[in-house]
């Protein structure tokens, strides 16, 4: 495994995030494909021997329970100091309703703490732009949040460009602990990110922490090929496509690519972005130790400039998609 600071940070991250969305009883929330804890804990088990140390979860994963899993397995396998943990706030929870008041949260912190047996966590992000509480009443809290000693670190997640940058600007203007990190929708078929969002955190030093890097699976096996998964991802449904020409094609050429490499597609669009300026880490998501062992391969994994031209060349600008 390899290692970078998060940004600014003194934060010393492995260059894959593990996802754990995957993991939540399947009971508990919306997907039905999330593994129990018993599942779970062999996975996240295998990404500690394998070098990981970032883990992000969401207060919304499974209704909660994939920080219960999270921080049960993470108190058993790990010291707390040896992780990086992340987790989310902004949707609804139990009786916790959707949005990110003052009130929601500082309650929605102390929730997770408890469900992952932690005093604090290292990043605190928000998982979308509430359009009904005012950015600076939700930018201060977060920042109570920071001084209380919840978080350490606090980031943001998809969103436009230009509220990130006026979220930034507040920020600064009042004191307030600044966002570090940017979560958002970033791989080989969706690039509208290099429009205006990563200009803009390479200009601000934010670390860049893409979700979907293998577009939710789609990048790991030839085109249009389908699982049970895929068939009932009602939100990665919105987000993709197989009738576009143009990510068929760059499908065909990743395959290409990744022959050539003596690589799978996963570790071959894995390095393409890694390769990229101001990624940290692409957080990654799987439900086999096998898929892991292979995802970790990526990061030994060179692309050569005229690799990386093949990958990029057939793209064609898409719709925005992920947020309001």
């Amino acid at each position: 495994m390899q290692y970078n600071l998060l940004g600014h940070t003194d934060l010393r991250v492995s260059r894959l995030c593990l996802g754990c969305m995957t993991f939540g009883e399947p009971d508990r929330g919306k997907h039905a494909w999330t593994l129990p804890e018993e599942s779970s804990r062999p996975i996240i088990q295998r990404a500690l021997e394998g070098g990981i140390n970032f883990f992000d979860t969401a207060n919304s994963y499974s209704d909660g329970s994939s920080e219960e899993i999270t921080g049960r397995a993470l108190r058993d396998f790990a010291r707390r100091e040896d992780v990086v943990v992340a987790t989310k706030v902004y949707h609804q929870v139990g009786d916790l309703a959707e949005g990110l008041s003052r009130a929601q949260i500082l309650r929605s912190i102390d929730d997770s703490l408890k469900r992952l047996g932690m005093e604090y966590v290292d990043l605190l992000q928000i998982h979308r732009w509430d359009y009904s509480t005012p950015i600076e009443e939700t930018l201060e809290a977060l920042n109570d949040v920071v001084k209380a000693g919840k978080a350490r670190y606090i980031g943001a997640s998809s969103m436009h460009a230009r509220q990130f940058a006026h979220a930034l600007e507040l920020q600064k203007q009042h004191g307030w602990a600044p966002f570090v990190t940017m979560q958002d929708h970033y791989n080989l078929i969706y690039r509208e990110e290099e429009n205006e969002m990563l200009p803009l955190c390479n200009r601000e030093g934010v670390a860049v922490i893409p979700w979907s890097p293998l577009a939710r699976g789609r990048l790991t096996r030839p085109w249009g090929e389908t699982t049970a998964r895929l068939v009932s991802d009602e939100f990665g449904n919105t987000l993709y496509s197989t009738t576009e020409a143009n990510d068929a094609q760059i499908a065909d050429r990743l395959a290409h690519v990744a022959e050539d490499l003596g690589a799978t597609r996963a570790q071959t669009a894995l390095a393409w972005l890694l390769s990229k300026p101001g990624v940290a880490a692409p957080i990654i998501g799987t439900s086999r130790e096998e898929q892991l062992d292979e995802l970790l391969n990526a990061v030994d994994l060179t692309l050569e400039p005229e690799q990386i031209a093949e990958l990029e060349t057939p793209y064609q600008p898409h719709p925005v998609v992920g947020f309001k």
